[in-house]
This record gives C-alpha cells, structure tokens and sequence, in this order.
C-alpha cells in the first residue's frame, strides 16, 4: 500500500487566486464531533481548509478546473453565498 501524494492546484477565476489542495480520507472521529470523508479536495482560505469536491485520482486538469470554477460559483459567487 503507497503513501497518499498530496496534491495541490491553483486556480485564477473571476479576477481572484484560489489555493486548493488535497487530503486524503479521513475516519470519522466521534469524540472530536468530525464527520469521515473520502479523499477530498479542498479551499485553503485564511489558515482554514474549505471541503469542495471528492478527489477522482487520475482526473483531467480540464475536468478538475471545471469543477472547481462550477463550485466557486456556487459557493463563493453567488448571490446567495455572499449574503451568508
């Protein structure tokens, strides 16, 4: 069995930087109150790590960058969002 590779991918969209990075899946841990989650890509934002999208190993940069500019969208852009 391999190490997990951390991977990490920066992406520019609509006149901003955004850091993302991966993780490799994580047990839940009842006592701490965190949930268990897949290998996962996330947002680093102020020190913070932003779960976006499960990581597909293996995946196009295409495909990935779509992905990230789709959620960035929703999550960041929005209406909706910027009022949260």
């Amino acid at each position: 069995m391999g190490t997990y590779k951390v991977e990490q991918h920066r992406l520019s969209h609509q006149d901003r930087e955004f850091h993302f990075v991966s993780y490799d899946a994580r047990p839940a841990n009842e006592r701490r109150g965190e949930e268990a989650f897949p290998q996962m890509w996330f947002l680093m934002n102020a020190g913070r790590r932003i779960p976006v999208i499960p990581q597909t190993l293996g995946q196009e940069i295409e495909e990935l960058e779509s992905m990230f500019r789709d959620w960035l969208d929703e999550n960041v852009f929005s209406e909706t969002a910027q009022s949260a």
